[in-house]
């Protein structure tokens, strides 16, 4: 369907759309609390590679999905992962002063902004979500799918075992079981939603963007890993090196970077291959992995 040029041109319109889409549901810099809106624009827009609404348009073009219904899905997956990098940047978790290229919000603004910030982006994530469907069983079904990504069986909760594992040596399945938390719930929740705005899902449908999505969500750690060990600030747009300074157990630290790069290659032939069920259709989700395990930043 496409390839090369084509998919970069899809990419490239698809972020713009979705620059669009965020700046249309984000509540104006001007309304009151002027401040608070401000500093959640600051840190919506203008940046990130948008991979998980990349995800959501590749996966509704599978059930030829309404255009409108995808793009609140992936901005509201979007405000949700903006969400997590404002709190995790903030002293208490991570303590990072440098995110997409530019300060974090509590270096910008401050802490108590920038908690309110994440607050108010997970609640608007919801509100803009929940408008988006004319059928209230999918709208609800599609809450649901979210807010479980997002919490303590997902994301969150995989940000609680990341906090609590610095300093300890992990056996490489809890290594696993942390990120498919912290990293792949969020990702194969983007691949669904996506899918979810096209149609309800048989069992073979749902297995195979299942497996896809969770070898995807593996291997963009895996590489989160390797970057972090190999690639400098300017181009992560984010502190280089925090892991081994910070001693958390990473894919690098249990396996090396050679075998790393090897696992990662393995996580992207397994998601090519769950894709095979729906043909040249998915070829934009094929090309996605491609990007999340080849990328430099």
């Amino acid at each position: 369907m496409t390839n090369g040029q084509g998919f970069n041109d899809w990419m490239l319109s698809s972020q713009r759309a979705m620059e669009g889409a965020l700046s249309s549901y984000l509540p104006s810099a001007q309304a009151v609390p002027a401040r608070l809106h401000e500093a959640m624009r600051y840190t919506a827009l203008d940046g990130g590679k948008r991979v998980r609404p990349l995800l959501v348009f590749a996966a509704g073009a599978l059930f030829d999905a309404d255009a409108g219904l995808l793009a609140r899905a992936a901005s509201a997956v979007e405000m949700i992962h903006v969400y997590s990098l404002v709190h995790d940047d903030m002293p208490c978790m991570d303590d990072d002063a440098l995110r997409r290229g530019k300060p974090t919000v509590h270096v910008k603004y401050d802490q108590a902004t920038a908690l309110l910030v994440g607050d108010a982006l997970q609640a608007q994530a919801f509100t803009v979500l929940s408008e988006g469907s004319g059928d209230p069983a999918r709208t609800l079904a599609m809450v649901r799918l979210l807010a479980q990504a997002a919490g303590s069986a997902g994301m969150c909760g995989g940000q609680a075992i990341d906090l609590a594992s610095v300093g300890k040596s992990l056996a490489l399945p809890e290594l696993e079981q942390m990120h498919r938390l912290k990293t792949g719930a969020l990702l194969r929740a983007s691949v669904f939603l996506g899918a979810l705005c096209g149609k309800t899902l048989t069992a073979e449908e749902e297995a195979a963007l299942d497996a896809y999505a969770k070898a995807i969500g593996l291997a963009f750690q895996v590489v989160d890993d390797i970057l972090d060990a190999t690639a400098d600030s300017a181009t992560l747009g984010k502190t280089a090196g925090k892991d081994a300074a910070d001693n958390k157990p990473t894919y690098v630290s249990i396996l090396g970077l050679d075998a790393s790069r090897q696992l990662a290659e393995k996580l992207l032939e397994q998601a090519q291959s769950a894709l095979l069920p729906f043909g040249s259709k998915a070829e934009r989700l094929r090309l996605i992995a491609e990007l999340i395990v080849h990328r430099n930043a």
